[in-house]
């Protein structure tokens, strides 16, 4: 299992290399270019989201009591792609002559005022979309620790579970073993009885015996 995840972390790894360095030469490519670069990028951001879904997939089947160590970094690797895709944005909306002249007009001649408001809009959309990612990463490890919450809860309960079933055989045994217990004394007690029956008989046998040979005894000493 974890053979599995780290395999899928090293694709990741050389993956996320290649997207940050294609990401840096995308506002210097000439438009042509820059455009078959966004797409190739796209397309590579999207095999590192499949990875980390299978990531987390992986991370899902590890027991409870080693997770912890996986989902630690898997909350790495999802802050990693969205900051890549926050720098992916920002690469493509990078001031430029050709973001410039296509928002101001290719004869260049808006005011610097013009330019400085474009500047001020895009810096703020930037800033919203960056706390919105923010947001929706929060939101989405609290669902995660949510999801990871219930399944321990699940497997306690599960646990909790087995243990009352093995203490209701115990309890089962134990009454089981004190009627055995009661049983095997009320023999016992019927066999003491009769051993002590049978040796006061013995006993009674013994004196009439007695008794009788010495009234033999005696009237054969009579006779002489």
């Amino acid at each position: 299992m974890s053979s599995d995840f780290e395999g899928y972390e090293q694709d990741f790894a050389v993956l996320t290399a290649e997207i940050t360095g294609k990401i840096a030469r995308v506002p210097r490519l000439p438009p042509d270019e820059k455009k078959q670069m966004v797409a190739n990028v796209e397309k590579q951001l999207e095999e590192a989201r499949e990875l980390l879904e299978q990531m987390d997939l992986e991370v899902r089947e590890i027991p409870p009591q080693s997770r912890g160590m996986y989902s630690n970094r898997m909350r790495s690797y999802k802050q990693e792609m969205g900051k890549l895709e926050t720098d992916f944005k920002r690469s493509r909306i990078a001031y430029s002559d050709e973001v410039r002249n296509e928002l101001l007009g290719d004869d260049g001649n808006s005011s610097e005022n013009q330019l400085i408001k474009l500047r001020e809009e895009r810096a703020h959309l930037l800033d919203n979309t960056e706390r919105l990612e923010r947001s929706s990463r929060r939101l989405e490890a609290g669902y995660q620790i949510a999801v990871e919450t219930e399944q321990i809860g699940q497997e306690m309960l599960e646990n909790l579970s087995h243990d009352r079933e093995k203490i209701q055989r115990a309890r089962e045994r134990l009454r089981e073993t004190d009627a055995n217990l009661g049983k095997s004394s009320r023999v016992l007690t019927g066999m003491l009885r009769r051993i002590i029956q049978n040796r006061i008989l013995v006993v009674i046998l013994a004196i009439i015996l007695v008794v009788t040979i010495l009234m033999a005894i005696t009237f054969s000493v009579r006779r002489y």
